[in-house]
């Protein structure tokens, strides 16, 4: 089951899935166009069983409701990419507008939480699965008018880590994958569409793609099932951290 499956990781994570031919799976969104476009693609490319669950992750209710009516075929999940999330400004923190931190909370926070706690449970009664976190470098390291972004992947990263210590023991696997610079939609929704401002983040380095990160998510849940990964920190060479970027040589 993958999160935030219309674009970005979320899509390259689907792609690449199926591509393995490994994997039935089940993608979530809230744009119901493009999940059952690429439901069609999924299954006309790799012959992929794909289910289209088109819901907003910050509708509890509506979450629980959809994964109980989910098809006999679908109802046991192993894996959960826990990925849908955005950055609604980029502005200091004085100047900060409420209804943007409201959303990016609601979304990055609330939202995950739902999806990890409906998972969870079911994972446990069957015995085992693997929960994948999408995190971020600035889940340790806030960054100029990062702020409430920042905050909400610092609550990733320690959720991660108590799931991780609360789910011993019953066989599910935690995993948290913490990218920096990844060009996807993601720049282009914070800057609200002007895609002057978003490419300016990427000026002069080579950022990674949502393939690199789907790439490190598989690797994560193909390991023996007695490993575990933790975290992984993912950033393209030009970036050392979310403080130090240089041009590429």
């Amino acid at each position: 089951m993958i999160t935030g499956a219309t674009s970005g990781i979320g899509i390259a994570t689907a792609r690449l899935f199926a591509q393995t031919k490994e994997f039935d799976l089940i993608i979530t969104g809230r744009r119901a166009e493009r999940l059952k476009e690429l439901k069609q693609e999924l299954r006309e490319k790799y012959d992929t069983a794909v289910h289209v669950l088109c819901f907003d992750v910050r509708d509890y209710q509506r979450g629980r409701a959809a994964l109980e009516a989910l098809p006999e075929e679908f109802r046991r999940i192993d894996v959960l990419v826990n990925n849908a999330g955005r950055a609604t400004d980029l502005v200091k923190f004085q100047d900060g507008d409420v209804r943007n931190w409201d959303e990016v909370i609601d979304i990055n926070v609330k939202g995950f939480i739902y999806m990890a706690r409906l998972i969870s449970e079911r994972m446990v009664a069957q015995g085992g699965g693997h929960i994948v976190n999408l995190g971020s470098i600035a889940g340790t390291e806030p960054y100029e008018a990062g702020n409430v972004y920042c905050a909400t992947k610092h609550a990733v990263h320690a959720l991660s880590k108590g799931m991780r210590i609360d789910l011993l023991g019953t066989g599910v696997k935690v995993t948290e994958i913490r990218p920096g610079k990844v060009e996807t939609e993601f720049s282009i929704i914070r800057f609200h569409g002007d895609k002057e401002k978003a490419d300016k983040v990427y000026e002069g380095i080579r950022p990674l793609t949502g393939e690199d990160i789907a790439r490190t998510i598989l690797w994560a849940v193909t390991q023996p099932a007695h490993v575990n990964i933790d975290e992984v920190v993912v950033t393209p060479i030009s970036q050392a951290c979310s403080y130090y970027n240089k041009k590429e040589f």
